[in-house]
C-alpha cells in the first residue's frame, strides 16, 4: 500500500484584487522530508504557505494534509500540523516558562503534563537559563527558538516554518538548522519557506522554486543544479599567445560556450568526466595554465537562471 503524502497541493490560486499572487501551483510533500519553498521576496511563498495552513482562503485549488481536505475537514487537518511564523506569537510581558505553560494548557495538557512538556522544550531549545526572564528582554534568536518550541508542544508530525532564520545571526541560524534536522530525525515532516539559498541547499530534500506566483521548477537541490548546467571549469592561461589555442581546444572539447576575460577562460562541462581529457589535451598542446578551479553549480546559479529577469 502506497503511503499517503504529508501534503498534496493541487492547482492552488490566490488573487488580491486584479493581481494574481499565486498562480495555479501544484506539488506534493512526502512524509519525513524537508520541503523548501524558495523564491525572491514577493514571489508568493508566504501566501502559498498561508493557504496550506488554512490562514488564508484560496480562490481555487485544493490542499490535503495527510489525505484530509483543508476546507472540508479543516479542524482535523489543522490538528495535524504546527506553524511557526516569522515573528513570535507570544506574550511579551511574561516569561518563556509561563508562555509555554499557557500554550500547553490551551492545547489540552493537564497542569502536570504541561509542566513536564515545558521543561522538555526549555531544555531542547537551550532556554533553561533564560526561562524566567520576560520575553521583552530576549534576543531575536531566543524569541525565534521559543516560537518554534510553542509550535512543537503537541509534537506535530508536520511543521510549517515561515522564514525561520530571517534576521538571525550566523550562530543562531546554525542552531536552528540543527533543531530542524533533529525534528526530521524524530520523524517530522518540515515545510520551509526561505529566501536563503544556502539554507535551502543545506536542509531541503526537495525544492519548489516560486517566482511571480508561478511554480518555475521542482526537484531536489542536486537535480536543479544539474538542469542549469554541469561542473564549471575555469583557469588562467599563463602565456597570452596561448589563449586563443586554449579557447579553441575548450570549445571543441566541452561543446559549450567558453567565457573569456583577459587570459582567464571558463566553461561549463556537461559531465565531470570531461575534465580529464581537457587537461590531457592542454598538456599535450603544451599550454601552461594556473589557478585551476573546478566548481559544481550552486543554488545561487539555479536561482539566478530561473528567476532573474523573468516576467
Amino acid at each position: 500500500m502506497t503511503a499517503v503524502n504529508a501534503i498534496e497541493v493541487n492547482h492552488l490560486t490566490k488573487r488580491f484584487g486584479q493581481k494574481t499572487v499565486v498562480d495555479d501551483i501544484s506539488f506534493h510533500v512526502r512524509q519525513g522530508e524537508v520541503f523548501g519553498l524558495l523564491g525572491p521576496n514577493g514571489a508568493g511563498k508566504t501566501t502559498t504557505l498561508r493557504m496550506m495552513t488554512t490562514l488564508l482562503q484560496a480562490d481555487a485549488g485544493q490542499v490535503k494534509i495527510f489525505g484530509h481536505d483543508t476546507v472540508k475537514e479543516g479542524r482535523l487537518a489543522r490538528s495535524m500540523f504546527g506553524l511557526t511564523g516569522q515573528y513570535a506569537s507570544v506574550d511579551e510581558d511574561i516569561s518563556a516558562r509561563e508562555n509555554l505553560m499557557i500554550f500547553s494548557r490551551l492545547n489540552g495538557l493537564s497542569r502536570r503534563a504541561a509542566k513536564q512538556r515545558t521543561a522538555e522544550l526549555l531544555a531542547e531549545f537551550s532556554l533553561e537559563n533564560s526561562a524566567d526572564k520576560a520575553l521583552k528582554n530576549f534576543s531575536g534568536g531566543m524569541r525565534r527558538r521559543l516560537d518554534l518550541a510553542v509550535s512543537l508542544i503537541t509534537r506535530p508530525t508536520l511543521i510549517f516554518l515561515d522564514e525561520p532564520t530571517t534576521g538571525l545571526d550566523p550562530r543562531t541560524r546554525t542552531q536552528m538548522w540543527a533543531t530542524i534536522r533533529q525534528l526530521v530525525r524524530q520523524g517530522s515532516t518540515v515545510v520551509l519557506t526561505t529566501q536563503y539559498l544556502d539554507e535551502a541547499d543545506q536542509l531541503a530534500d526537495n525544492l519548489a522554486i516560486i517566482d511571480h506566483g508561478k511554480l518555475v521548477k521542482l526537484g531536489t537541490p542536486a537535480e536543479l543544479k544539474q538542469q542549469i548546467g554541469g561542473t564549471k571549469l575555469s583557469f588562467t592561461v599563463r602565456q597570452a599567445d596561448q589563449v586563443e589555442p586554449a579557447e579553441h581546444l575548450l570549445t571543441t572539447s566541452a561543446a559549450s560556450a567558453v567565457q573569456r576575460v583577459g587570459q582567464n577562460l571558463s566553461v561549463r562541462l556537461k559531465h565531470v568526466a570531461a575534465l580529464a581529457p581537457i587537461l590531457a589535451a592542454l598538456n599535450q598542446a603544451k599550454i601552461t595554465i594556473d589557478h585551476l578551479v573546478v566548481q559544481e553549480p550552486s543554488l545561487d546559479d539555479v536561482f539566478m537562471t530561473l528567476t532573474v529577469g523573468k516576467n
